[in-house]
């Protein structure tokens, strides 16, 4: 499987040249990312109509990150020099119809005229043809605790950057005023938002998980373990790297451009048991994947794991773009280990696929069966009355056994494997919109959160039986919830898990939170209705 994108190798050298001039020149704050205003003074030169132009945006910003990094503009320029040759201008086109190799630049009227008074200037640095120019230095400073300056908006030059703002200006002081980190969720650091998209792939031993992986990027990767029995015995990131090889866990938690370093609040224990393994894949440029240990099942369910599974798993859903529930013919039956892993999947529904892997082993008839049953099984898991979308396919390397499915199965898989690659294939397309999802996502979290500790806070006596009263409130913390559900009309589906903030809570001394803060709440609720919608805004196609 490839993800469709154009990359640096698909023009010749002599045009990357004359491409790096060109984007010099156009990019006029010098930190290697075109923006809308850029684009619309340097794109005019190319005398192609508004419509064609919007149309050589969207394509080019397919992440819709509301730039162009290098990569990002010669696609764009490969797009102006298609449509002044008269072809259509389609990610298909780029991908099919034409010699990238030897398509000559877009005529860009007065340009060179333009490029040569602008040699008289101090040359800007040129972008590196072999990667992705790096974020601006301003965006890997605002995480210094020495930078103490309010970068403004209209400064910003990606969506993202300007998350990493708002995050640090007006959602991070409530987190850390109402421990939002202890009980919820980690604080966020800058590589969490450069992370890649990630795709997690959970299921007993033996369904299929390493295979599906080695299936998508056609060859092994470092440290991967296939057998009948439980192989996978630990959490292993596989992510792009400039040679194959394998990273324990310790030492990649504590790695600053990694966005595993809320992970150490798991232990050593976890860390021991968590890998990561890197190595150079044009797919793993776009996606990283995480494969899981098998959920344990029958006796095996006694033998406690030394850390917390079920909270790893909801960790990594949180981070994740897609989750993948995988089933085969033969290990139908939900334990209870994996019933706890769909629940802590609760609130992440939009990013679950589960599919049903293996299904060549049985025929047309058992096939109806098992699909059957496994709808039935995830009925009484899931508690929603919508039905889930269950792939069915055979993810491995060896052609479908047509013998027992027959050419009617065979097609159905086929069409079948189509649509869930099709769905692997939108995820970098859609990371951006996925990241300002989740954003708004843990801000509305973050506001319950201070609302529930500020309530618990107000019930607090102010001098004596400070003790009963907290053993009272944590006793009745789902009437504590309810009662904050009616005072700020809050869905009741928003809440949290009332047992794991009561485990959490436990630890604490109520009387110390803090008092509700209004300032605080209005700063983060204009986030909402006005600094998100401005930046998105900002971003858009600017030919829209």
């Amino acid at each position: 499987m490839e993800i469709p994108s154009v990359t640096v190798s698909s023009c010749s050298r002599e045009h990357q040249k004359i491409y790096q001039e060109w984007f010099s020149y156009a990019d006029s704050d010098g930190d290697g990312r075109i923006t809308g205003p850029d684009a619309i003074k340097f794109f005019a030169m190319s005398k192609l109509s508004r419509p064609e132009l919007k149309q050589v945006w969207a394509v080019a910003d397919s992440k819709r990150q509301g730039y162009l990094a290098f990569r990002d503009f010669i696609t764009a320029m490969q797009l102006v020099a298609l449509a002044q040759a008269g072809h259509e201008i389609t990610q298909e086109t780029l991908s099919s119809e034409v010699d990238l190799e030897n398509l000559k630049p877009p005529t860009m009227d007065g340009l060179d005229s333009l490029l040569a008074k602008n040699k008289a200037s101090p040359k800007k640095r040129e972008p590196d043809t072999d990667v992705v120019p790096q974020p601006p230095p301003q965006s890997v400073q605002w995480f210094s605790s020495k930078s103490a300056k309010k970068v403004p908006l209209n400064s910003v030059t990606s969506i993202i950057d300007g998350l990493k703002r708002l995050y640090l200006e007006k959602l991070k002081p409530l987190e850390v005023t109402y421990r939002f980190n202890d009980f919820v969720s980690p604080l966020l650091t800058n590589s969490d938002f450069d992370a890649k998209p990630m795709v997690m792939l959970l299921g007993q031993y033996s369904t299929g998980k390493t295979t599906f992986i080695k299936h998508l990027l056609r060859t092994s990767y470092p440290g991967a373990h296939i057998g009948p029995e439980p192989t996978t015995d630990r959490f292993v990131v596989v992510m792009s790297g400039a040679d194959g090889r394998s990273v324990p866990g310790n030492t990649i938690a504590v790695q600053a451009d990694m966005p595993f370093s809320g992970l150490t609040t798991f232990g050593t224990a976890f860390l021991s048991k968590f890998e990561c393994s890197q190595m150079p894949h044009p797919l793993l440029e776009h996606i990283t994947f995480v494969d899981t240990p098998g959920v344990l099942s029958g006796e095996k369910q006694r033998t406690q794991r030394s850390y917390d599974f079920t909270g790893v798993t909801s960790w990594f859903a949180a981070k994740c773009d897609l989750i993948l529930l995988l089933f085969d013919p033969h290990k139908l039956d939900i334990s209870d280990e994996f019933k706890r892993v769909i629940g802590s999947l609760r609130g992440h529904d939009d990013k679950i696929r589960v599919v049903l892997n293996k299904a060549d082993q049985v025929d047309t008839q058992q096939l109806m069966r098992v699909y059957g049953a496994l709808m039935w099984s995830l009925g009484k898991v899931l508690n929603t009355p919508e039905v889930m979308r269950v792939y069915i396919g055979s993810f491995n390397d060896k052609p479908v056994n047509e013998e027992a499915v027959g050419p009617i199965g065979k097609e159905l898989f086929e069409r079948e494997q189509d649509d869930l690659l099709a769905d692997l294939k939108d995820i970098p397309k859609k990371a951006c919109d996925r990241r300002i999802n989740e954003f708004v996502k843990r801000a509305r979290a973050a506001k319950i959160h201070a609302y529930i500790i500020s309530h618990l806070r107000k019930e607090m006596p102010a001098m004596m039986g400070k003790a009963k009263a907290q053993q009272r409130l944590i006793d009745n913390l789902e009437s504590e919830f309810a009662k904050v559900q009616r005072e700020f009309h809050l869905p009741p589906g928003d809440l949290p898990n009332v047992d794991h903030f009561k485990e959490v809570l436990a630890g604490y001394s109520i009387d110390r939170f803090e008092k509700l803060k209004p300032r605080m709440i209005q700063a983060v609720d204009d986030m909402l209705g006005y600094d998100i919608p401005d930046l998105l805004k900002n971003f858009r196609n600017p030919y829209e």
